[in-house]
């Protein structure tokens, strides 16, 4: 196998074990990011606790067709036994598999924190288009096909024989 292949090829899986999805990409494992959907039906809160304090660093009610992916980075945090790990973190489109993760804050090491998931009553619709127009019966808001230009409509047509 020739240079140039051999290196397409590892960047493209490497490309794609860069992915975020809620399966986990092409090479899934615990430490590579968490992506939760939020749907109409099944609207999420997530939620990022201490197990030392049973309290919640983070919390998040991610709005419906959105999806919360984070990821939690070892080391980098400001106390070195209270929150010695960063958690960065993103609000996306549902779907997105690619992106910068630009959010971040400091967290409890991996032995010392749970991710709870709760489902909130639903369901909960996404905010209507505000740029969309409705349908009125206004004749000023009817397209210029829908009015006779031409006078009266006839009511015979002759396109249909009489047998």
């Amino acid at each position: 196998m020739n240079h140039f292949r051999r290196t397409t090829l590892i960047s493209l899986l490497a490309m794609l074990a860069g992915c975020y999805t809620p399966g986990g990409g092409f090479m899934p494992a615990s430490g590579r990011g968490f992506t939760y959907i939020s749907t109409s039906m099944q609207p999420l809160t997530i939620s990022v606790v201490d197990v030392r304090t049973q309290k919640a660093f983070f919390s998040m009610e991610i709005p419906p067709g959105q999806q919360l992916t984070f990821n939690f980075l070892p080391g980098g945090g400001d106390d070195p036994v209270n929150t010695p790990d960063r958690m960065v973190f993103a609000v996306w489109e549902a779907g997105t598999e690619n992106g910068k993760l630009d959010n971040q804050l400091t967290c409890p090491p991996a032995a010392a924190r749970r991710i709870d998931i709760d489902i909130r009553p639903g369901p909960i619709w996404p905010e209507p288009n505000a740029t969309a127009r409705l349908r009125t019966d206004q004749m000023a808001d009817q397209p210029p096909y829908a009015a006779a230009q031409d006078g009266k409509v006839t009511t015979k047509t002759t396109d249909i024989p009489d047998n």
